[in-house]
């Protein structure tokens, strides 16, 4: 239970608690006008001081960290472990709180005896292990209940829209963390919410990859499973001969000296074919011309003289043998030059092609070594071109196992959800007497509130538990309220059966807010009944003229009050004692 509340503040009006029902007001005073209401007095900053000392965080906007409360330490005095505690905080430096304890020896992060601080993480670890049994920390790092997901059930803050919905103890709240921590609180297995909470992670992870994909239309995007196997086996063969190829790849120092020396000789080749062709047409014009280098025989002339009348005498015939001589010859000159031309083409043609031999078989092994290895600039390019086969590969990769999760993800989800729901049958089975007297204690409150009592169905579906609350008329605003009121009282009782959370309960005004005067003083009698049966704590702020809109017989709310009157009909009258903000 809390013992107080309390402040180096000046104007602070420092507030000490009892056991059961204890009621802390805000009144009209008289003479205020309608301007000056109550809603600054400080019932619902009450609960944010809770929270602010028991390892709330506190964000720029938050009150404490005001100028004019900053420099102000806050304090709380409450039951830890079978111990009185105090904790306190001050704005300016809240990362850590101050703590008096008289035994830390079995905290789980242990500061010295006596006096002492620990960070604000640390005392939230610290809380959530002597509170709620809450293992010190996660080792595998998954999602768990915390001790701020669970104690804001037992101070419900309106910032956070927590009067809303009973399973709910924030507007922001994840399904996941809400089935966990009901689950938790009320002695089930939550393993099982955590396991729909992978679930649904893994479904919303599916989701975006559809969406990313084009409308769920995936396929076009980033292929068939069956596509890119394919694409992807070719891609990975050709990056493997690639890499085997860089492997074996030798650098040659020379290699550039090599490439000029292989191309001067192919000029050279070259030119020796050339000047051969050039020999070789040469040689054949020379045969052609022996062929025709024959003189004519001298019957020919004989009968051209014939032919013409004309008797050769002896003489002529003699000079003509001469000239046939002479001609003859010539002709044997002529055709021994020409022969002599022939036979030196030859030669040029023969040395040449001994010399193209020589040629020819030096760029074989000039281009046998180049075929080895190569230059450093040759290998560069190769290993860029590795890169970008290999950088191709791992995108193909990356879509076909994104391909396997969208087209098999889907059914082992289905696998998953119909596991757990097996499980939450069987754990509901299991813990029926857990369910049974969270009916019975939800039933026994809206009983008392209303004549058509109100029911808790707790059902398991196949996206986890979930706790269904009916009362009659609970479409209204005051209903509704008075579902949270009958929701948090049966937590209570089973907290206080099983040993476990703060063993205190705060409500605030705003949970009163559109209920029926009756059925406010009945709640108020319920947990006044209630915390006095259970030996637990029950903390209310609300305002004068609600309290006493209606009374219970043989109920007397006035001996539950505080001492303490909040008002904002002046600017002392608040809880603070000052204005500010």
């Amino acid at each position: 239970m809390i013992h107080r509340v309390f402040s180096d503040l000046p104007t602070f009006k420092n507030l000490t608690f009892r056991v059961g029902l204890n009621v802390l007001l805000a009144q009209k005073s008289p003479g205020a006008t309608e301007r000056q209401t109550r809603n600054r007095a400080g019932k619902t900053s009450f609960v944010e001081i809770v929270h602010f000392l028991l390892g709330g965080n506190t964000g720029p906007d938050s009150v404490f960290r005001t100028a004019a409360l900053a420099p102000f330490k806050f304090g709380i005095e409450l039951d830890l472990r079978g111990q009185t505690v105090t904790a306190e905080r001050t704005g300016s430096s809240a990362a850590k709180l101050e703590l008096h304890a008289a035994d830390t020896s079995g905290w789980p992060v242990a500061p010295a005896m006596g006096h002492a601080t620990l960070s604000n993480p640390d005392w939230r670890t610290v809380l959530g292990v002597l509170f709620f049994g809450l293992p010190p920390s996660e080792d595998d790092g998954a999602a768990a209940p915390t001790f701020r997901s669970l104690f804001a059930y037992f101070a419900r803050r309106q910032a956070a829209g927590a009067f809303v919905t009973p399973e709910k103890q924030s507007a922001m709240q994840q399904l996941g963390d809400q089935q966990m921590a009901l689950m938790y609180l009320l002695g089930l297995d939550w393993t099982i919410a955590r396991g729909w909470h992978v679930v649904r992670e893994r479904e919303r992870t599916l989701k975006e990859l559809k969406n990313a994909a084009g409308a769920g239309i995936f396929g076009e995007v980033i292929g068939t499973v069956a596509e890119l196997r394919t694409q992807l086996t070719v891609a990975e063969a050709a990056a493997h001969q690639l890499r085997t190829r860089l492997e074996n790849f030798r650098v040659l120092p020379e290699y550039e000296s090599f490439e000029r020396e292989a191309s001067q000789l192919t000029g050279e080749i070259n030119d020796f074919a050339n000047d051969n062709t050039a020999d070789r047409q040469l040689v054949r014009e020379l045969e052609r011309s022996l062929s025709a280098e024959m003189p004519p025989p001298l019957t020919e002339l004989e009968r051209l003289y014939a032919d013409a009348g004309v008797a050769l005498p002896g003489v002529a015939l003699r000079r003509f043998d001469e000239v046939r001589t002479f001609h003859e010859s010539i002709i044997r000159n002529r055709r021994e030059y020409l022969g002599g031309e022939k036979d030196a083409a030859e030669s040029r043609i023969a040395a040449r092609e001994e010399k193209k031999g020589r040629l020819v078989e030096r760029r074989v092994e000039i281009m046998r070594v180049l075929s080895t290895g190569g230059a450093l600039q040759q290998f560069s390019q190769l290993q860029g071109e590795l890169n970008r086969r290999e950088a191709e590969v791992e995108s193909l990769r990356q879509r076909f196992q994104a391909a396997q999760t969208l087209e098999g993800t889907k059914t082992e989800l289905e696998i998953e959800r119909a596991g757990l729901l097996r499980r939450l049958r069987q754990d509901f089975n299991e813990q029926e007497g857990l369910l049974r007297d969270a009916i019975l204690a939800f039933e026994e409150a809206s009983s008392s509130l209303y004549e058509s009592a109100g029911s808790l169905n707790p059902r398991e579906t196949d996206n986890g538990p979930v706790f269904d609350i009916r009362m009659q008329g609970d479409r209204s605003r005051g209903i509704k309220q008075m579902q949270i009121f009958c929701f948090d009282m049966m937590m209570m009782q089973l907290c206080a059966k099983r040993g476990t959370g703060p063993g205190f309960l705060i409500h605030d005004s705003h949970l009163f807010d559109g209920v029926d005067g009756r059925q406010i003083a009945a709640a108020l009698e319920v947990g006044a009944k209630t915390a006095e049966k259970f030996g637990f704590q029950y903390i209310v702020t609300m305002n004068e003229d609600d309290a006493f809109k209606e009374t219970r017989t043989g109920f007397d709310l006035s001996q539950y009050l505080l001492p303490i009157r909040l008002t904002d009909a002046s600017e002392n009258g608040g809880l603070f004692g000052i204005r500010f903000g």
